[in-house]
């Protein structure tokens, strides 16, 4: 029993080894092409993709809740790991039947190419990397099957000569070069080129000096292009050409427009400053930023096209045809919804949508912030739906009146004495009127509120409190402008976003 088990070990390992070997091979040149063609099209990213729009909402949610901006990594991990696996399996195969292990792992990459195929604007030519992952990695199979020679007597197991190791280790050493040069060109490409937006013919004030000055754990009154929280659909960037890339207005409109992105730059630019809130947000989540945003009013440019009687939503689509549906009425109220082609004094950077994006303050991202935008669509809701409203999400989703609580951080150890409570809140259209905090469910105590930006901005708040030794339960809720009161009923964030008191338990000692 033993010898079996050592011998089927000699035997199976380096054909695994061999098997996982090679796809290695066939993904990096395949990955490697689809860097000079279309990151989306390379295998391991197309299969995840497609595992994306396959998965149910309870469980995207989860992951999200779970393991927050890092959902995506372990997506593309995981849907690595199963790929070697199976890749394993395939080179334990090949040893003795080669034409039924390459059949798997043809499969494997027919698999990645049928997932590119099913993008919107998917091309014949999105089955490339596909094609190339099939015979790189075939071939480099039947060089590397050839290395193992079938053992002399019963029991001597396969071995691989001198000469196949050197072959394997050359193999895997090109492996890992390839793959590089193709995450290389793709972070290369997906570099922003030296562009210089034009000055905004209406300036937003200058932003008051926040509460992070005095109490440094609360969050700023403005957020950092690189700490701005990203939540979609997305494993790669688009890298989009600014020089030919296009905004198109059309549907219900009396004519349709298309716009250049040296025409948008040479209107009439605002800034605004404006809170986005993702839908996915939990109580007390991260999801959420304040930015100064450089754009076009939406409503000059379909006041420019003419909205015609009939439609009821504008539906966006971006440069890879994802689509989102926004509330018309909700769009052209007086908010400031906008194009959106810079962000904090610097162009938009592709995470957040370069070249151009919409946002719509008051209503979650889902419904009103596409990214990568160039198409808007005057439509209604009975002739066409978006991806969210597809899998039965809200079509219209205002955000709801929320606050949080920075510092203390949940289960932080406080030394007694003066310490502050302090964090934001937001009402985004509404305002913030005023915050309270309750402290072991005491009676509710109100905040100090930081200074007021505009009602489309969180504001920071905060509660001076002499700690005593113990276990604490901290609270708060929030209160808008129109006398609105954070709701303490708990939803998820499916389908119109998350409700609830934050309360989070600390020790002082």
């Amino acid at each position: 029993m033993a010898n079996r088990l050592r011998t089927s070990l000699r035997t199976g390992v380096p054909a695994a080894a061999g098997g996982v070997l090679a796809t290695l091979a066939g993904l990096g040149v395949a990955h490697l092409t689809a860097a000079l063609t279309d990151p989306a099209t390379s295998p391991v990213v197309s299969v995840g993709s497609t595992v994306i729009d396959l998965t149910p909402t309870p469980v995207k949610e989860w992951a999200i809740a779970t393991f927050g901006t890092a959902d995506k990594p372990i997506l593309i991990g995981s849907v690595f790991a199963g790929t070697l696996v199976l890749a394993g399996i395939a080179g334990v195969v090949a040893r003795r039947r080669f034409a039924l292990g390459a059949g798997l792992l043809v499969v494997l990459t027919a698999l990645a190419g049928a997932a590119a195929l099913t993008r919107p604007t998917a091309g014949a030519a999105d089955v490339l990397p596909a094609v190339v992952a099939a015979v790189v990695g075939v071939l480099v199979l039947f060089l590397v099957t050839r290395t193992l020679r079938e053992p002399r007597s019963a029991g001597e197991g396969t071995r691989v000569s001198r000469r196949g190791v050197l072959g394997m280790g050359a193999v895997a050493l090109a492996v890992v070069a390839i793959g590089g040069a193709g995450e290389w060109i793709t972070r290369a490409r997906t570099r922003i080129a030296d562009i210089t937006l034009p000055a905004a013919a209406r300036k937003a004030k200058p932003l008051p000096t926040g509460l992070e000055a005095t109490y440094a754990d609360i969050t700023p009154l403005r957020t950092s292009n690189a700490d701005f929280y990203r939540v979609d659909t997305r494993l790669t960037l688009p890298i989009v050409d600014v020089d030919s890339w296009t905004l198109t207005i059309d549907g219900d409109v009396e004519e349709e427009l298309t716009f250049t992105f040296d025409e948008l730059t040479a209107m009439s630019l605002e800034e605004h400053d404006i809170t986005m809130t993702c839908v996915s947000n939990d109580v007390g989540g991260e999801y959420i930023g304040a930015a100064r945003w450089l754009g076009v009013p939406l409503t000059t440019l379909l006041d420019r096209a003419g909205v015609g009687s009939g439609a009821d939503q504008i539906l966006s689509t971006d440069v890879d045809g994802f689509t989102i549906s926004t509330p018309l009425e909700v769009a052209t109220d007086g908010r400031n919804s906008m194009i959106v082609i810079g962000m904090n004094g610097e162009p938009l950077p592709r995470e957040h949508g370069f070249p151009c994006r919409m946002i719509t303050p008051g209503i979650y991202g889902f419904v009103g912030a596409t990214k990568w935008l160039t198409r808007l669509t005057l439509t209604t809701y009975a002739e066409q739906s978006a991806y969210w409203t597809d899998r039965e999400w809200a079509t219209d989703a205002p955000i709801k009146v929320s606050s949080r609580i920075d510092t203390p951080k949940p289960l932080a150890r406080v030394k007694p004495g003066r310490t502050a409570i302090g964090g934001v809140a937001w009402a985004q259209t509404r305002g913030i009127g005023g915050v309270e905090v309750r402290i072991d469910g005491g009676a509710w105590q109100a905040a100090e509120l930081g200074p007021e930006v505009n009602v489309e901005y969180w504001r920071q708040w905060y509660l001076p409190w002499d700690a005593e030794v113990g276990t604490h339960v901290l609270a708060v809720r929030a209160t808008s402008r129109e006398d609105e009161v954070q709701t303490a009923a708990r939803m998820k964030p499916f389908p119109e976003g998350s409700s609830g008191i934050q309360e989070i338990t600390i020790f002082v000692e």
